[in-house]
């Protein structure tokens, strides 16, 4: 299963991927997380490897985070007209997941963050899922997405907000 969720935030590209590759600020902005510690390698660096704990209403989801690909490896000075890539590999139990998020900037202080998904499934139950209710996913990624937003241009803590 493949899909594409898209979503303009109002700051710099630059600002955006800062945020983004500081793990501080995750459990700020991502929804469920309960854990997110590298295992091997510096957080958010191609090759480090992260045991990553979800919770998610009742179901609790451990996998394992490897980074494939961040470009620019420096995030300070960004050049100009230069994409900005986070790409990475999700493997839990019955699931693998790529994910490669990408900044463009979308006008004078604006970033387009475009995140496309890639899932396979190798138990019955999640591929029963993943064809009745596809949207799901999607919408759980454009929910990561909002809240990243929310966080990132009004300080919105998603630890802080109901629901």
């Amino acid at each position: 299963m493949k899909y594409t969720v898209s979503i303009e935030i109002a700051l710099p590209r630059e600002r955006v991927a800062q945020l983004l590759a500081d793990p501080a600020h995750m459990p700020k902005w991502l929804r469920g997380l309960v854990l997110h510690e590298p295992i091997s390698g510096a957080h958010g660096h191609v090759g480090t490897t992260s045991r990553v704990v979800m919770q998610m209403g009742k179901q609790r989801m451990e996998a394992t985070e490897t980074i494939t690909r961040r470009e620019p490896e420096d995030l300070t000075e960004i050049p100009e007209d230069t994409v900005v890539h986070f790409e990475r590999e999700i493997v839990g139990a019955g699931m693998w997941n790529a994910a490669r998020e990408r900044l463009t900037e979308a006008g004078p202080q604006r970033t387009l963050w475009q995140s496309e998904n890639e899932y396979r499934f190798s138990s019955l139950l999640m591929r029963l899922v993943a064809l009745v209710m596809p949207g799901a996913f999607r919408k759980q990624s454009l929910q990561h997405m909002q809240d990243f937003k929310a966080f990132a241009e009004q300080g919105q803590d998603v630890r802080n907000v109901a629901g």
